[in-house]
C-alpha cells in the first residue's frame, strides 16, 4: 500500500479544478484500492450545495473523484475526462453530508474496467460511520 499523495497532486493529476476539486488528499492506494481524505463538504463554497445544504447525493461525485485519482496512478498518467454513466446498489445512511464534522474518508474498489469505461465501489465514511456507499460507472470520453 503506497501513501500520501496531496492537493497538488490531485490538480495536476484529474480533471476536477477550482471548487469542484472536491478531495483534499489521497491518504494510500494499492493496485485495486484508493483512500482519500476530503474536508470540503463543510465549505459553504462547495458547489454542489443545494438549498444551503449538501445533500448526501454529493457523496456520489466524491466516489467518482476517488475512482479517477485511482485510476490516474494505475495508468501513471493525468486522468482524461469522463462522466458519471451509471450509479447502482447506492445506499444513503444520513440525509446529508454539511453537518458532519469530522473529515469525509473516501473508499474507492475497481471491480471492473476496459477501454470505455470502469466500475467502482465507493464509501464514504467519517469517524468510523459509514454515511454513504455504491456502485459508479465511469465512461470515457473518446
Amino acid at each position: 500500500m503506497n501513501a500520501g499523495l496531496g492537493r497538488g497532486w490531485l490538480l495536476r493529476h484529474l480533471p476536477h479544478q477550482g471548487a469542484m476539486s472536491l478531495l483534499e488528499e489521497v491518504t494510500r492506494w494499492d493496485e485495486s484500492t484508493l483512500r482519500a481524505r476530503a474536508t470540503s463538504h463543510r465549505s459553504p463554497r462547495n458547489p454542489l450545495r443545494r438549498a444551503g445544504e449538501l445533500p448526501a447525493t454529493a457523496a456520489i461525485e466524491y466516489g467518482a473523484q476517488a475512482a479517477a485519482a485511482h485510476g490516474s496512478l494505475a495508468s501513471q498518467a493525468p486522468s482524461g475526462a469522463g462522466m458519471i454513466a451509471s450509479v447502482r446498489s447506492v445506499i444513503f445512511h444520513v440525509r446529508r453530508l454539511d453537518d458532519i464534522d469530522g473529515d469525509l474518508e473516501i473508499g474507492a474498489a475497481q471491480m471492473g474496467g476496459a477501454a470505455t469505461g470502469v466500475l467502482y465501489r465507493f464509501e464514504v465514511s467519517a469517524a468510523g460511520r459509514l454515511l454513504v456507499e455504491g456502485r459508479v460507472t465511469v465512461a470515457f470520453s473518446r
